[in-house]
């Protein structure tokens, strides 16, 4: 089969178009024929090998893994342990090396694709879906009436965010640059704050949450408009951060939090059967669409990467397989 590798860490043009052997089954997987996959930050991150010490996880001279996580397509065949689901229906999930012609998961990490979402659409779901439920419902705590500042509100974390937020009964405000201030208006946000032409951290408006994911402002500059036991969430961090950076901007917030009743919290989040199930309902109910930038096709996803590489990617980039 065709699929995507790395020759060697760098930037785009290390991968590489390849045939590879099928993945093999195993007795509680799934193999998939990929229709749609989408790029997200690890997969970039991987691809460059920064910072450095990542290279001991993954190789030091090239990456061991192929790239790709979010995957949507056709189940071609179950293991004979699987139960959840028959050759000929359409899911969508995770999965290692998901930039191929097939792929192979386990049952847990798939759920069926709502029939009114396209395979792109729920190819470019999960980690960014993942991520902007988790941290608006897990570590935010996000009510209903309560307000939300989420900031990286055009990209695919905050393109998810928005619409999530909203779902969950929040006012939101969101911040972008100019040239996407429509778009995430029309994803539901009640505010748009264009940060070229305003800095919302000197505003006198306060909120209850601020979901921080464009990783471009420290924990200290949001305590001034947070609410007194306010949570900033902190999912996002540029990719041209510094280890060193990094470790301090990590650090500034667990102090933060500590000596006050703000909280200033950084998370990963994790991948769930529960809560890929809760972004198909929020999809096939019309409260959640994944918003999509460009496509490309599998040959091309150097040329994707690059894209994504110059940030000025909006919202999902999607490979189409």
């Amino acid at each position: 089969m065709k699929a995507i590798a790395y020759s060697a860490y760098g930037t785009a043009d290390v991968l590489k178009i390849a045939d590879v052997e099928k993945p093999a089954l195993a007795d509680d997987e799934v193999l998939i024929k990929i229709r749609a996959a989408s790029i997200n930050a690890p997969d970039w991150r991987v691809m460059s090998g920064r910072p450095h010490v990542m290279r001991l996880m993954f190789g030091l001279r090239k990456p061991k893994i192929r790239p790709g996580i979010d995957m949507a397509g056709l189940v071609e065949a179950v293991g004979k342990n699987v139960t959840q689901f028959k050759p000929g229906d359409a899911v969508f999930g995770v999965c290692k090396g998901a930039f191929a012609e097939y792929g192979c998961t386990k049952e847990t990490r798939l759920v069926a694709k709502p029939d009114n979402v396209t395979f792109e659409q729920a190819a470019a779901t999960p980690v960014c879906g993942f991520t902007a439920l988790q941290g608006l419902r897990n570590y935010g705590h996000l009510l209903p009436g309560q307000r939300v500042l989420i900031n990286g509100a055009s990209g695919g974390v905050g393109t998810f965010a928005v619409q999530i937020a909203k779902a969950l009964g929040a006012h939101v405000t969101a911040v972008c640059s100019t040239e996407n201030v429509e778009m995430v208006r029309s994803l539901g946000a009640d505010r748009v704050i264009d940060y070229t032409q305003a800095d919302f951290t000197k505003e006198t408006q306060t909120y209850d949450v601020i979901f921080e994911n464009a990783g471009n402002n420290s924990a200290k500059l949001y305590q001034r408009i947070l609410n007194p036991t306010g949570i900033s969430v902190m999912a996002g961090v540029p990719h041209y951060m510094s280890l060193p950076a990094l470790m301090k901007h990590m650090m500034t917030a667990i102090v933060l939090s500590r000596l006050g009743k703000q909280k200033f919290l950084p998370f990963i989040a994790k991948s769930n059967q529960a809560d890929l199930a809760t972004l198909a309902e929020l999809m096939a109910s019309g409260k959640l669409t994944p918003a999509i930038d460009r496509s490309y096709p599998l040959s091309e996803t150097a040329e994707a990467m690059r894209y994504v590489d110059t940030g000025h990617a909006r919202a999902k980039v999607v490979i189409t397989v």
